[in-house]
């Protein structure tokens, strides 16, 4: 349906269509697919509920995706928050903005939404207790497979970035197609305080099991 040049220029990712179903893909691997999207809204649940209540709550997405991960946060948050969207590949934002925007019932066109299309780590560099949430929907994860630089949002400098990125028991949730316990550990290793919790894909209890790291800055 159409093609996008992932950012190293040495990967296609392709939007597919089959009737009302969407589907992104790198190669052969799917990155996402428009059935399956519970475990992105408990994403975005996990951290707003955290900061739902703080005035002028500032929240960073990390990955546009399909926008189920900002369709959920939206609602949670009061109308004097806003919330930053990083996304790298400028197609995404456009699929989101035409072919994909009514899945989710067009987040962006929310005035508390801004997109940026930079790396979300270049954001939290920039921007040091900036945030009260920081949401990570980047790659597959920790383990991802689309960008090799993933590894330094995840790794150690990825983490140190994150926690002086977010404000006073600021939250940062993580989501992982499988599970990690090294990424927990460290996590724990830099000063968070995590929680891991399993969710479905599909409601209703269906689909696989995805990983979300629920990780506060505790001082």
């Amino acid at each position: 349906m159409d093609i996008a040049i992932v950012p190293d220029g040495r990967e296609e990712m392709r939007l597919y269509r089959r009737g009302a179903e969407f589907s992104i893909r790198v190669n052969n691997d799917e990155l996402m697919n428009s059935r399956e999207h519970f475990s992105e809204e408990g994403l975005a649940e996990l951290a707003c509920d955290h900061v739902k209540d703080r005035p002028n709550a500032r929240v960073l997405i990390g990955g546009l995706g399909m926008g189920f991960t900002l369709a959920a946060a939206l609602p949670r948050l009061k109308k004097d928050a806003s919330i930053v969207v990083a996304e790298l590949i400028p197609q995404v934002v456009s699929w989101n903005r035409l072919q994909l925007g009514g899945l989710s019932g067009h987040p962006l066109r929310d005035p508390r939404v801004s997109v940026m299309e930079e790396d979300v780590g270049a954001i939290m560099r920039r921007e040091k207790g900036g945030f009260d949430a920081i949401i990570l929907d980047v790659d597959n994860g920790p383990e991802g497979f689309t960008r090799q630089s993933n590894d330094a949002l995840y790794g150690d400098q990825g983490l140190k970035t994150a926690y002086k990125a977010l404000r006073p028991l600021g939250v940062l949730t993580v989501w992982s197609a499988k599970p990690s316990r090294e990424f927990g550990e460290r996590l724990e290793r830099h000063g968070f305080g995590m929680q891991v919790m399993t969710i479905r894909s599909r409601e209703q209890d269906r689909g696989a099991h995805h990983t979300v790291w629920v990780a506060m800055r505790v001082d």
